[in-house]
């Protein structure tokens, strides 16, 4: 696998690269070593608003809203195909970027990536209205179309899939796009630019503006010629997000923050299930929303439990993100890494047991921390109830069924579940019961671009993914026509 160039990135508008108006940059930096990779264009609410102004005149003009649904969805389809022609490039990207281990970012962002602009082509063209009986003398009908300029924001934790799970949407449905990628993992948003065009997608459709969040996100959120805001991001963010686009009364689709619970019964197949809570709370540096940071256990089964992963846990090989055997690499950016750090001081104040890890890795100058098991903390422990979003597991016992969901549903969260349990009627009963947009059985992370995904609660609401997805990208207009 040949290494991939890095240029210094510029911002995309119109179909066109060039500089922020005011020359501003930013270095961007490869969180396994601690060293800039490169610099990218900083754009400011002038370059925003070029942007902005750029997919409106691209959405009046028609030349992508006017496609039929059959034509889009053949140059999204194509996107897909330039996405698997390109996968070294974009995991390698993703991977210096983001501190992704090569191996997942080829299985798991690459992958789905592809997959999701290949859903979102085949439900292009199935976009359609319903013929609605009435007792008027009259021919009624429905009709689903596109909203206009769609502000796409993304986080640093997934950048390419996320992306995806907004832009494949939004032009299924014939918006155009802004895209703002977070400031610290920019990079497959600049390439992915240049594949939408040698796909097809014209001019304008998609434009992407790198830069600070308070500043270029700021003004992305606050421009009138934005018609819909997706965004991915923290809950606290997302409640500002809320509150400025409920202004101009502009939708919003937002996928917050989680602290999922990752139930354990005593029937449980623990050999299994051992696979699915290393899983929850390791992907992905624990970097995931919807990740498994919380353990609950039946109490008879909860010291075996804490025992196999007392040894199972500090095998899971932690290191460089280029090498192929590495399942977890390094945080994203230092100040991830002294917040995981916090959490873990504040745990052993609360009581906390550290049953493994509880530190950094000192490796080639990287954002490293050992996965970590903690136990015996209390339920309103803040490092029980709040976001972490780093390797560390809080393990806790239950004795009853009302007991584990009481304790699955009691922090303001709510996007993921699991049940591990080899009872079927047990998983189904637990799984009515949980608060949360998707519950997983006997595994973790089972995600596919059919199956949408969203929160309750703090977790934000709208669904990405699935036919519902594109819900969130269209208005529904009624004719009704006369027959007298």
């Amino acid at each position: 696998m040949s290494s991939i160039e890095i240029e210094p990135g510029r911002l995309f508008v119109g179909g066109q690269w060039r500089e922020a108006a005011d020359g501003a940059r930013t270095e961007v930096v490869d969180p396994s070593r601690g060293a800039v990779l490169t610099t990218v264009a900083e754009a400011g609410a002038a370059d925003v608003d070029a942007a902005v102004r750029a997919a409106r005149d691209a959405f009046d003009d028609g030349a992508w809203s006017g496609l039929s649904g059959r034509e889009r969805g053949r140059i999204l389809h194509r996107v897909a195909e330039l996405i698997r022609e390109n996968a070294d490039d974009l995991a390698q990207l993703e991977s210096l970027d983001v501190g992704k281990p090569i191996s997942l970012c080829h299985a798991v962002d690459v992958t789905n990536a592809a997959n999701d602009y290949e859903h979102f082509a085949a439900l292009a063209h199935s976009l359609d209205g319903a013929v609605r009986n009435t007792p008027m003398n009259a021919l009624a009908y429905t009709r689903r179309e596109p909203l206009g300029v769609v502000a796409a924001i993304t986080p640093f934790n997934f950048p390419l899939i996320l992306a995806g799970s907004k832009i494949g949407p939004a032009l299924a449905a014939g918006n155009t796009v802004v895209h703002k990628p977070a400031d610290e993992t920019p990079l497959s948003a600049l390439y992915m630019a240049s594949l939408l065009q040698r796909a097809g997608v014209p001019d304008g459709v998609v434009n992407v503006v790198t830069g600070a969040g308070p500043v270029a996100g700021e003004a992305l959120l606050r421009h009138r010629g934005i018609d819909k805001v997706a965004f991915t991001g923290s809950t606290a963010i997302g409640r500002h997000v809320a509150a400025t686009a409920g202004e101009a009364l502009k939708p919003v689709t937002m996928e917050l923050g989680g602290n999922a619970a990752n139930i354990v019964f005593e029937d449980a197949d623990l050999e299994k299930a051992v696979g699915a809570i290393i899983k929850a709370f390791v992907f992905n540096t624990g970097q995931f929303c919807m990740g498994g940071p919380r353990l609950l256990v039946a109490r008879p089964v909860y010291s075996t439990l804490l025992g196999i992963l007392a040894d199972a846990v500090p095998g899971v090989p932690v290191g460089d993100p280029r090498d192929p055997g590495t399942v977890v690499g390094p945080m994203a950016g230092e100040k991830h890494l002294k917040k995981v750090e916090e959490y873990v001081d504040l745990a052993r104040k609360e009581g906390g047991r550290i049953v493994c890890g509880g530190e950094r890795l000192d490796l080639d100058g990287g954002f490293y921390y050992r996965p970590t098991v903690i136990a015996d903390l209390s339920n309103d422990s803040r490092v029980v109830q709040e976001e972490i979003f780093g390797p560390v597991l809080t393990v806790q016992p239950f004795d009853t069924e009302d007991e584990a969901v009481a304790l699955a549903n009691s922090t303001p969260y709510g996007l993921a579940s699991g049940v591990q349990t080899t009872n079927l009627a047990r998983a189904h009963r637990i799984a009515d019961r949980l608060q949360a947009g998707i519950v997983w059985v006997n595994d973790w992370a089972m995600l596919d671009p059919a199956v949408p995904f969203g929160g309750v609660k703090d977790s934000g609401y709208g669904r990405e993914y699935g036919p519902e997805a594109l819900d969130a990208y269209t208005k529904v207009k009624s004719v009704v026509v006369s027959l007298d």
